[in-house]
């Protein structure tokens, strides 16, 4: 083999099913071998590694750069900035901006939003009624995949009916495409705040009491009622309550294509961190009570939920730190606190290094159809890698966030395991715990590269475009009454 770009020594190279002692050599974009360091090619540059664990550089199946339309709040130079330093290499991005992603135009301003994005990425059109009727068009135009949001949230964009989610469902399930879903029940969330309103309530608690688990419960249900039908793919966002598992964990067994990510605030965080953070912890869902946190975990561990995720969902610190909890922004920043928060718990032995990556980059590369390039430290794979020392301590710091939006639930978190170098397809994006700015730019799409498994549409006689269309043999008008 001719002498190549990089090779990286003495480290340990982590999958979803083992970890090796190898070192790895990569040739321009690509993983060119894995194995005993004796076997490795010569290199241009060597970065020696020793104690150190190669993992697959994180996969982000849900992050909200505001680019085009909030740029005060992040855009996507500083949201892939936070994701490089995260050891986030690959994000899927959200279509609540503004114009929201819905239209060629809107979704071409995001494009060229993204053009200045130091990691690579997926954007989710928006599924709505005003929207069913051009999806190809969407898909064609550069969407990777789509987003419902049967519940409210920032930029209230307005719900799908059931009647366009069925339709959109059943345009996608022959294309295999995913629908990102925010499942829950927009009605019960709407008048339940109304009347809280009404009766002065602005305690940071009300948000919580306006959005019940029965919401999560009710919504999650419609939706895979719907999915299963048609036989379309569905991943639940966000996933934040124990209450509503057993929908996922029956559809599956129903064999149900349905993905699920939760994020570490429902891991670790419930309202006895209400007090003292109020506005901040305002997100949709919202953080719940501590009885939910065990029962994600298990989830995440015996595959209920696939993956991974975080909301990153930032606003300006005046945004979120209002009196009246109605009028504090949902969300805050997450993609690159995520990793060394969940390091932590590794560390802590609540998981395996094997099951992160698992969650982190190998399910959320299969859901998205990009695995074996994306998701994996393999010969003819990107090499996405994110260099990690799961020995470095250290506390979190809002004020130190690439992310325009300082202002964090995790500031003065104690975490212990981070990532120290990441590779975008053999570039380094972050380097000995610092962004590399050269790299602005280097992201790009997956859509290229994009490859679902082949789709399974059900009941396709019954879809909206079959019963257009009048059957032959059947009289078009009834005859009179003798």
């Amino acid at each position: 083999m001719n002498q190549v770009d990089l090779v990286i020594r003495g480290a340990r190279v982590v999958s979803d099913h083992q970890i090796i002692e190898a070192s790895v050599a990569i040739d321009g974009e690509i993983i060119v071998a894995v194995g005993h360091d004796d076997l490795m090619p010569s290199a241009r540059e060597v970065l020696q590694a020793d104690g150190l664990f190669l993992l697959p550089g994180a996969i982000d199946s849900h992050v909200h750069f505001r680019d085009p339309g909030y740029p005060h709040k992040e855009t996507w130079k500083t949201g892939s900035a936070a994701a490089a330093c995260g050891g986030v290499t690959t994000v899927f991005e959200m279509p609540n901006t503004n114009p929201p992603t819905a239209t060629i135009d809107a979704l071409n301003l995001k494009l060229k939003a993204a053009e200045s994005s130091y990691v690579d990425f997926g954007i989710h059109g928006l599924l709505g009624d005003d929207t069913v009727g051009h999806l190809e068009e969407l898909i064609d135009a550069g969407v990777t995949s789509f987003k419902a949001f049967v519940g409210n949230t920032f930029g209230n964009l307005p719900s799908p009916s059931d009647g366009a989610l069925l339709e959109g469902f059943e345009k996608l399930a022959p294309l295999g495409i995913r629908t990102v879903v925010h499942a829950e029940n927009s009605s019960i969330l709407a008048r339940r705040q109304k009347r809280m309103q009404a009766e002065g309530r602005i305690d940071a608690l009300a948000h919580l009491a306006a959005r019940p688990v029965v919401a999560e419960i009710e919504a999650i249900g419609r939706v895979l009622t719907l999915a299963e039908w048609t036989g379309a793919r569905v991943h639940i966002a966000h996933h934040s309550a124990a209450d509503s598992l057993f929908l996922i964990r029956e559809a599956k067994r129903r064999g149900v294509d349905v993905t699920v990510e939760t994020c570490p605030q429902y891991l670790l965080l419930n309202t006895d961190h209400a007090d003292h953070l109020g506005g901040i912890l305002r997100l949709n869902p919202p953080i719940r009570e501590a009885r939910h946190n065990q029962p994600l975990w298990d989830a995440m561990m015996d595959g209920t939920i696939d993956m991974i995720a975080t909301d990153h969902a930032p606003h300006a610190p005046d945004e979120k730190t209002r009196a009246n909890i109605w009028e504090c922004d949902c969300g805050f920043p997450g993609i690159e606190t995520q990793m060394a928060l969940m390091l932590t718990e590794v560390n802590r032995d609540r998981a395996s290094l094997m099951d992160y990556v698992r969650w982190s980059s190998v399910n959320p590369a299969k859901a998205w159809g990009i695995y074996g390039t994306k998701g994996v430290i393999a010969p003819g794979a990107h090499a996405d890698i994110a260099v990690v020392d799961m020995n470095k301590s250290g506390i979190l710091s809002e004020n130190e966030l690439q992310s325009i939006s300082k202002i964090s639930p995790w500031d003065g978190r104690a975490v212990k395991g981070y990532p120290i170098h990441t590779l975008l397809r053999g570039r380094f994006v972050m380097r000995n715990g610092k962004l590399v700015t050269e790299a602005a730019g280097w992201g790009r799409s997956v859509k290229g590269i994009q490859a679902m498994p082949k789709a399974k549409p059900l009941n396709t006689e019954h879809y909206t475009s079959a019963i257009l269309k009048t059957p032959e043999g059947v009289r078009l008008t009834a005859e009179p009454k003798r």
